[in-house]
């Protein structure tokens, strides 16, 4: 297709107005504005014919795109022109699916021999399968007085899924400092439980580590060296309800636990225990075995990739005593929930007392910055007092239920969404540091 610039639909309008002074006087002031238009329509006619055509212009294939939710990326396209006729500059405009959360939809570019690459930054807002319609592509000719324009029907498949280059960037993050020195057996000694070894006491060493008898035998003080016990079961128990599909730091919550739990996964199963994925909403969705090994970290992110959106409200008691029953020895159970409705975080309260009198129970709360910023914003209209006033009692409510959780003996992580992955991770090894698994 082929459309006047602004600049063209100026210049036309420029001769209209000495045309409508001097035809109050004489005829020939119209003649001469319709004179002027018709010289313009003439230029931008020769303006199209010697644009680049339309049919020297292709479209470089496309295939399916993979993205990461909440993650940038760029969605790229490169159009060739034909060698002959090569216009300086070319616009793009994209149609993309809403969850592929597109920033912008129009681009600028220079061409350069004939080619034009244009790519269009997206955040996507969700996991799932997204499409890319169609892609315009527009460029004026020498006098920049007509548009040319084609259109490309993409039907490209756009895949969103979890954020694996987060979870692999955060874990060298955390494995940066065995990676300077080289990987070694580490010994925590006099805070395990499990034997390894006797060596000579020294000063420094504790003193309650020493063997009497031993010491007796070989006439000199030899202490007990201990290292921490391995293959624990540790099963990541992810809410995937309707509260726990609302985004938080423009993510999905349930989104944000998928990558913690990725991340958990990773450094249990490096640190030699087992761990597993549990997803539940209205009813169980997911229950994977406890697996370990060097091969179990991809048939996590399988299993991961299952977990969906919910519209559902979360069934506590049936989520947890199902995975009670499921569980055959002491594990470190991780529950990814949201307490928004007092009555279901009374229920959640009661199976959790269930599940605690045998397994270690670690639950993980996202700070909500809304609400944070909602109490702390200077009100200027009484507006502002009632919203502030409802998320204090919001947040009043979730710290009642933190209390009780803790004194039935859970463990708590509360951070902000962003941080969810390290500061669970520090929880992960102040547990098994301690030995309470």
């Amino acid at each position: 297709m082929i459309y006047p610039t602004r600049r063209a639909v100026i210049a036309m309008a420029a001769g209209l107005p000495p045309a409508l002074l001097v035809g109050v006087l004489a005829p020939a002031g119209w003649l001469t504005g319709l004179a002027w238009i018709g010289l313009v329509a003439l230029f931008l006619v020769v303006d199209a014919l010697s644009a680049a055509s339309r049919g020297g212009l292709t479209l470089e294939p496309t295939e399916t795109r993979i993205f990461s939710v909440a993650r940038g990326g760029q969605a790229q396209f490169v159009a060739n022109f034909a060698p002959a006729r090569t216009p300086p500059r070319a616009f793009a405009a994209l149609e993309a699916d809403e969850r592929l959360g597109l920033e912008t939809a129009f681009v600028d570019v220079e061409v350069e021999a004939g080619v034009a690459s244009f790519a269009f930054p997206l955040t996507p807002e969700r996991r799932g399968s997204g499409k890319l319609a169609r892609l315009w592509v527009r460029w004026t000719g020498p006098l920049g007085l007509a548009w040319k324009q084609k259109a490309f029907d993409l039907d490209v498949e756009a895949v969103v899924g979890t954020d694996l280059a987060g979870v692999r960037e955060e874990a060298v993050k955390m494995l940066a400092r065995d990676a300077a020195i080289g990987a070694k057996t580490q010994i925590e000694r006099g805070e395990g439980s499990e034997f390894e070894a006797l060596r000579e006491f020294r000063l420094g060493m504790d003193r309650r580590a020493i063997d009497w008898k031993q010491s007796a035998r070989h006439m000199q003080l030899l202490a007990k060296e201990f290292r921490t016990e391995r293959n624990h079961q540790v099963v990541m128990a992810i809410d995937c309800g309707r509260a726990m599909c609302e985004p938080v730091g423009g993510a999905p919550r349930i989104d944000r636990a998928i990558h913690a739990a990725l991340l958990l996964a990773l450094a249990c199963l490096r640190s030699g225990d087992r761990a597993g994925f549990f997803a539940f909403d209205s009813a169980p969705r997911l229950l994977t075995g406890v697996v370990g090994g060097a091969d179990a970290f991809g048939q996590l992110q399988q299993a991961a990739a299952r977990i969906d959106y919910s519209t559902e409200e979360t069934n506590y008691t049936l989520a947890l005593s199902h995975l009670a029953a499921k569980l055959r020895r002491r594990s470190l159970v991780v529950v990814f929930t949201d307490f928004t409705d007092p009555t279901a975080a009374e229920l959640m309260i009661e199976a959790s007392a269930r599940l605690l009198s045998r397994h270690l129970v670690l639950f993980v709360v996202m700070q909500d910055a809304e609400l944070e910023a909602m109490v702390a914003a200077d009100p200027v209209e009484p507006a502002d007092v009632t919203r502030a006033v409802v998320a204090a009692g919001l947040m009043r409510e979730r710290e009642v239920v933190i209390a009780r959780l803790r004194r039935l003996g859970a463990h708590i992580v509360e951070a902000p969404a962003a941080r969810i992955g390290p500061a669970l991770i520090n929880a992960y090894v102040d547990l098994m540091r301690r030995e309470l698994l």
